[in-house]
């Protein structure tokens, strides 16, 4: 199996997560990760979709993954919170696909599962799993950072599982 590379995306309109995951061999292999923030105060909704773009196009320049997984959007306080959780899940999608990447939608509920074996295992499980996946001993990861690794995770392994059944 040839050597795969994953950005998996955590949108959000004030902190969008992204982080690089690299298969080989069956192995995973931290590439990056960070945070895309964006500060409310004094600063247009419109700007700040536009910074998570040009920062996750900058993330794609860099590393040029292979594929990319996005987490779905699933709740919002209220109306108008999903309305901007969804523009800036539109903005991290345009980004990928503004570089041909191949895009993966995955549920929250589904990349828990993946990685903790229950859909409703709270961020710290995620988190912990991650750093146990990635072999990665300490990490102070935002949450929106594990669990944008955790996409990308859960994606690869969705790729393993369809390679294997396709058999």
């Amino acid at each position: 199996m040839q050597p795969v590379t994953v950005i998996g995306i955590d949108p959000g309109s004030q902190r969008t997560g992204w982080g690089v995951v690299r298969e080989v061999s069956g192995v995973l292999q931290l590439v990056d990760c960070g945070i895309v923030r964006t500060a409310s105060a004094g600063r247009a909704f419109s700007e700040r979709l536009a910074r998570i773009y040009h920062e996750l196009t900058a993330v794609m320049s860099r590393f040029r993954p292979d594929e990319a997984a996005i987490e779905q959007v699933f709740t919002a306080k209220n109306a108008a919170s999903a309305l901007k959780l969804g523009q800036a899940r539109g903005v991290a999608v345009a980004a990928c696909a503004a570089h041909g990447v191949c895009i993966s939608d995955y549920e929250p509920t589904l990349v828990k599962k993946s990685l903790v074996g229950t859909g409703r295992a709270e961020k710290e499980q995620v988190a912990f799993m991650v750093r146990r996946l990635l072999n990665v001993k300490e990490a102070a990861w935002a949450l929106d950072v594990s669990d944008a690794l955790a996409v990308s995770v859960c994606h690869l392994s969705m790729r393993r599982f369809a390679a294997l059944t396709a058999r």
